[in-house]
């Protein structure tokens, strides 16, 4: 006597359904550190941000310029559309905070993290190189 047995149920799931939501929750995540950790308290003028840029030696105004750069790129994140430019943004603001904890702070040990925030916004531009393609063409009609 034979035994026939049903297939076992799949779950059916799309391709890169998983990788999709690995996307959405690291660019969140990056979102709000950037939005609520990294830009508001340059606008708040935090004691260590301004000791930071007064090292610099630019002033108050690159604080508050680096600190709307950071809340722009981290809201954009968060946008679908603006995603992939709002990463490309970022990891380029990356690598000039790593150069700048490098050679201007001589704080070279610092600007590891920088350089990986800059790796991982360099894997999301290029996640969404397809959105960025499309809002170049919307752009440059």
């Amino acid at each position: 006597m034979t035994a026939i047995t049903a297939p076992a149920p799949t779950t059916a799931t799309r391709p890169g359904a998983v990788r999709t939501r690995l996307l959405w929750t690291l660019q969140i995540l990056l979102g709000l550190f950037f939005v609520i950790a990294s830009g508001i308290p340059k606008f708040m003028g935090q004691a260590d941000a301004v000791r930071v840029f007064d090292a610099i030696g630019f002033g108050d105004w690159f604080m508050y310029f680096t600190g709307l750069v950071e809340v722009a790129g981290g809201i954009g994140l968060l946008i679908g559309r603006l995603a992939g430019a709002a990463a490309a943004g970022l990891s380029i603001t990356m690598l000039f905070a790593a150069a700048t904890q490098a050679f201007v702070l001589d704080a070279p040990s610092y600007a590891v993290f920088p350089l990986v925030l800059a790796a991982v916004f360099a894997w999301l531009t290029w996640h969404h190189r397809d959105g960025l393609i499309a809002l170049r063409n919307r752009l440059s009609r």
